[in-house]
């Protein structure tokens, strides 16, 4: 199947007990046994496993081309889960720009537990093969990053990863599948905060691993099973069905960015926009190799460089919302620096660039034609 038909149909199937073409909330915590061990069908335990979550589960392996998919009460849970397979004295070498949440697990929750952690530039390739040694076990990155939109080349790292046997994780939130499939550019694993882009309605709080190696997939369903982040049937069921229009809105988001970026490239009070999808980009180039469009996130800063000027604007917003997340239908704006990374240092995001007045714009699908000009107000 194409990419639009698998969102719809890939890793689904009718409801064999009544034919339902969408499957059932399966809205329960345990399952009949006919013996005891005996199970009447193949579920035991809605922590182990749940007929709606394998659902969404074969849909996240089907439009990330894995053999593995598993669903989490977040996204933040998902990466969890995933760090769970190292221990003390392991390494591992993160993108310097990073999720706020994502820098804090590392470095107030893992750090503490004797995992040594480097953030670099992915794009200093001499850089990061110098801090590759016995005991690095994992590559992280994210690409686009949040919210600087920085690009790492999935593929050249890939190649690096392979030959030193580590394991290679790419957070694809801000790309999604419809944009970017790392796992065919050489990853290992795909995560999600399947709360953004794949539920796309600003309703549900869930995350995503995807996989390809069926080893690797057992090891992490284990890991699920005995911490227990697992997500419940009905939030299952509300990202499967936003998975079903991913490729729709995903569309839309693009044709929006783009245009929100350009407007934005040309305007006197803005200084810098950074967007993958402008030429000026410092990694365009890039983002024209391994994904198939740039997507509806746009961040940018102001000529002044006052915080104040920033924090006016989005007061002054009336069609985009001032709010956390993104990947939502509606039009989302953030202040990283007070908000979204707030939990990152002071001196470590002036060091990565994340200033003061630094915006972060998730742009939805609404008419252009209105999100143009509610940006000229609050920029009047």
């Amino acid at each position: 199947m194409k990419f639009n038909t698998k969102t719809i149909h890939g890793g689904q199937h009718h409801d064999p007990s009544t034919g339902a073409v969408m499957p059932p909330v399966f809205q329960t915590s345990t399952f009949a046994q006919s013996s005891p061990g005996k199970p009447i069908g193949d579920y035991e335990y809605s922590r182990a496993a749940n007929p709606t979550r394998t659902a969404l589960e074969n849909a996240l392996a089907s439009i990330e081309n894995g053999t593995r998919g598993l669903a989490f009460s977040s996204g933040l849970a998902a990466t969890d889960c995933l760090l769970r397979s190292f221990k003390a004295g392991d390494e591992i070498i993160a993108m310097d720009d990073l999720y706020g949440g994502t820098y804090r697990m590392f470095t107030k929750i893992y750090a503490n537990s004797g995992i040594k952690f480097h953030f670099v530039d992915m794009n200093d390739m001499e850089k990061f093969n110098s801090l590759i040694n016995e005991n690095t076990k994992l590559v992280w990155v994210e690409t686009p990053t949040n919210p600087l939109m920085k690009l790492a080349d999935i593929a050249e790292i890939a190649k690096i990863t392979k030959d030193k046997k580590i394991l290679f994780a790419v957070d694809n939130t801000f790309a999604t599948p419809y944009l970017q499939n790392p796992l065919d550019l050489g990853a290992d694993v795909v995560m999600h905060s399947a709360t953004k882009y794949l539920s796309g309605h600003s309703d549900v709080v869930a995350g995503a691993l995807i996989v390809k190696d069926e080893a690797l997939g057992e090891q992490l369903h284990f890991q699920q099973f005995a911490t227990g982040a697992t997500l419940g049937p009905m939030d299952s069921f509300l990202v499967l069905r936003g998975i079903k229009t991913l490729h729709l809105r995903v569309q839309r988001h693009t044709e929006n960015g783009e245009k929100v970026a350009e407007f934005l490239n040309q305007h006197p009070k803005i200084k810098t926009v950074y967007y993958p999808g402008l030429a000026s980009h410092p990694f365009h180039e890039i983002a024209k190799k391994q994904m198939r469009g740039f997507g509806g996130m746009v961040s940018f800063t102001f000529t002044s460089g006052e915080k104040q000027d920033s924090i006016l604007f989005l007061e002054k917003l009336k069609v985009f919302t001032l709010a956390e997340s993104l990947g939502g239908v509606e039009s989302l704006a953030n202040h990283p620096a007070l908000m979204t990374h707030a939990s990152i240092p002071e001196d470590k995001r002036k060091e990565i660039g994340i200033t003061d007045d630094l915006v972060r714009l998730s742009v939805g699908i609404e008419d252009i034609e209105d999100l143009i000009e509610d940006l000229k107000q609050a920029l009047a």
